[in-house]
């Protein structure tokens, strides 16, 4: 008996150094167990870094918070254009769209003229909406962020992976956050047009994924971010994803996450954008029997076991 229980546990540190060894496209990432709030995976998990559109679920939820009339009609002004990042939006100046569908854009699409149409449409105006914003960010123990505006085109708007953690879980008590993000696409009108939007995070709806809450981001600053809360085998975590290089490379970091809490074997890591660039600082994986540690350095040695086992 105590021989299998030791095999059992060799084989369980074997599996996660194996993970452990495969590097993370992205910069910055963690991911803990929501029942027992175990870290899992943790990298560069206190390192400030800007959050680009994760921002917007700190916008939905001081707009929910406040209480506001969802049935509101919101006009879509000329001021809530990106003047910064000169993102694209095909959400028209002009339109007039309900705060509930406006929230739906902000959040699904992430569109930004959406978001920053709610903060000027907030009670008592922007200083009020950054005022509640303050008071939300210090009411959920973030102290390693600042958010200055609702749509994450600043890259002042910057947090932790372990900050964002937080934000992740409180957001994720709101049933229609949670119910908006998780939706593949939804058809809203816009001036008397239904149109189609679809959701930013393309795992949402594939196959063999159970996803509670969802949010992407992307500044050429912030690089590709990502928030979601996953099931698998039976475990619930939420994970957090911070300045990836590439989309590819963000969606190989969950997919290899989502493997490693079910206790399957990592997936290779395939170079993606700028092969030749390493994860930078070693990624730590939290063990009751011991914590795994593996430099990236290690890299090329880890795809060659890869390789190997394929």
């Amino acid at each position: 008996m105590i021989k299998k229980i030791i095999v059992s546990v060799l084989m369980s540190i074997s599996a996660m150094a194996a993970v452990a060894a495969v590097p993370f496209g992205s910069q910055s990432v963690l991911v803990v167990e929501n029942d027992t709030g175990k870290v899992l995976l943790e990298k560069n998990a206190g390192e400030i870094v800007p959050i680009a559109s994760l921002t917007k679920l700190m916008t939905a939820m001081v707009v929910l918070d406040a209480n506001q009339d969802m049935n509101e009609l919101i006009a879509i002004e000329q001021g809530d254009v990106d003047i910064v990042k000169h993102s694209t939006s095909r959400v028209p100046v002009g339109s007039h769209i309900s705060r509930a569908d406006v929230l739906r854009l902000a959040l699904m699409s992430s569109d930004n003229r959406a978001a920053a149409s709610l903060a000027r449409t907030f009670d008592g105006g922007p200083v009020a909406f950054k005022a509640a914003v303050r008071a939300k960010i210090a009411a959920l123990g973030m102290t390693n962020t600042v958010i200055e505006e609702p749509t994450g085109l600043s890259p002042n708007n910057k947090s932790t992976a372990q900050d964002l953690i937080k934000m992740a879980t409180a957001a994720s008590t709101y049933p229609q956050i949670a119910q908006i993000t998780t939706e593949s696409s939804d058809f809203i009108n816009i001036n008397g047009r239904n149109v189609e939007y679809r959701n930013t995070n393309r795992l949402v709806g594939a196959k063999g994924w159970e996803i509670g809450l969802s949010k992407t981001g992307y500044t050429e600053e912030a690089g590709k971010c990502l928030i979601m809360q996953i099931k698998s085998a039976g475990k619930n975590a939420t994970l957090v994803l911070l300045n990836a290089k590439a989309s590819s490379a963000r969606i190989m970091d969950a997919l290899n996450i989502r493997r490693f809490i079910s206790g399957e074997e990592a997936a290779p890591v395939v170079a993606h954008a700028r092969p030749r660039a390493r994860a930078r600082g070693p990624v730590m994986v939290a063990s009751n029997a011991r914590i795994v540690k593996v430099s990236s350095t290690k890299t090329r040695h880890s795809k060659a076991i890869l390789r190997k086992r394929r």
